[in-house]
């Protein structure tokens, strides 16, 4: 019951932290924070279909599948925070991503298997970082398309 608690904090905190900064910038910052939870939504699926891991609790039926508390909760919100402090700087942003995702794969990954909540299966914690640190490229593409798109229209 612990867990469950845990991961529902984990989908809804994170979002009571957005009005601590302006409008402005949670509409600046928004559309990458929907991109990277689409992408984590694929990429679960991907994960899934290959056990790379496997989540042992949810709080959602299809959480076997894709833990909500992570790609639309922790992740999104942290995405925005990121994005809110590093994307004027190219390598802040690489230097931040670098870091954070060595900490999820190396030890809040292991950490959720020891309490049982997911475990890895067929990825090992630097091919889990590879393909978090890559998609960090492709999350600051598309943000620097979309700003260039939403100054221009």
């Amino acid at each position: 019951m612990t867990d469950k608690i845990i991961l529902f904090a984990a989908l809804v905190l994170p979002w009571f932290t957005l009005p601590l900064t302006s409008s402005q910038k949670r509409k600046k910052y928004m559309p990458v924070t929907i991109f990277t939870s689409l992408l984590m939504t694929i990429i679960f699926q991907i994960a899934y279909t290959y056990k790379w891991w496997i989540i042992h609790e949810q709080i959602v039926p299809w959480g076997y599948m894709i833990d909500v508390s992570f790609a639309y909760g922790i992740f999104a919100v942290g995405t925005f925070w990121i994005f809110r402090f590093t994307s004027h700087k190219f390598l802040l942003y690489i230097v931040v991503n670098l870091m954070l995702d060595a900490f999820m794969a190396y030890i809040t990954l292991p950490l959720l298997g020891i309490l049982g909540v997911a475990t890895y299966k067929n990825i090992s914690p630097w091919q889990y970082f590879l393909v978090m640190f890559g998609l960090s490229f492709i999350i600051y593409i598309y943000h620097k398309w979309q700003q260039k798109k939403y100054i221009t229209d």
